[in-house]
């Protein structure tokens, strides 16, 4: 059964990813850390509230028998300079995952990076630089399983509340978008699930494109 710990779960993604897990049978435990209350109750569910996520020593032992991350805080690069959207992507997400692993060895660590994210350092754009190093810092840890998820378009689940409104604009559009670009437009439904299935079954893969995870969910 799965233990896992989510992140991000006020924001448009983790919210989705917790949906699924919430649903899972496969899902025992679920723990969230927020800096603010995630307005969700569940049985299964326990959150943690915690202001500085650059210094978890004070709930770190709060952090153990977890058999899996589902690693959803981000933010977007839009007017983002450089250094701060570094600091809040690549430090901040390998601090946590670093914890994470030292506590947890058998854990699975699924991380939401983005389609067209650069591994090679390369690309003349921030993010995919950015997003590309964090990718390579995250699978040179000592997890048991670590995937890098790369989404694009996600069709947001009907009912939850962090939707952003992007996404609601053009969401009618969405079953003629994914028959045309079918390698960028997935649901987030399928991205939670998919998750889940990299826990129990596995995958062969370690970077996760569209193409990977539709059927991945369907596993």
């Amino acid at each position: 059964m799965i233990r896992a710990i989510i992140t991000g779960v006020t924001g448009m993604v983790g919210e989705g990813v917790l949906h699924e897990c919430l649903l899972s049978v496969e899902v025992e435990h679920i723990l969230v850390i927020n800096r603010k209350p995630c307005g969700v109750t569940h049985p299964k569910l326990k959150e943690i509230i915690h202001k500085d996520f650059y210094d978890l020593s004070p709930i770190q032992d709060q952090l153990v028998n977890y058999n899996a991350c589902f690693y959803c805080l981000g933010i977007t690069s839009l007017r983002m300079s450089e250094e701060d959207y570094t600091k809040i992507t690549y430090t901040l997400t390998t601090y946590i995952a670093e914890i994470l692993a030292k506590q947890n060895p058998d854990m699975t660590f699924c991380y939401v990076s983005g389609a067209g994210t650069d591994g090679t350092g390369k690309r003349k754009n921030m993010w995919m630089r950015v997003k590309g190093a964090t990718e390579n810092k995250l699978l040179s840890m000592p997890f048991r399983q670590a995937y890098m998820f790369r989404p694009g378009f996600m069709r947001p689940t009907k009912g939850l509340k962090n939707t952003l409104k992007l996404y609601k604009v053009i969401n009618w559009m969405f079953p003629l978008l994914r028959f045309l670009f079918p390698k960028f437009f997935c649901t987030l439904k399928e991205v939670g699930v998919a998750m889940i299935n990299t826990v129990h079954k596995g995958y062969d893969k370690q970077l996760l494109e569209v193409k990977d995870i539709v059927p991945l969910a369907k596993k």
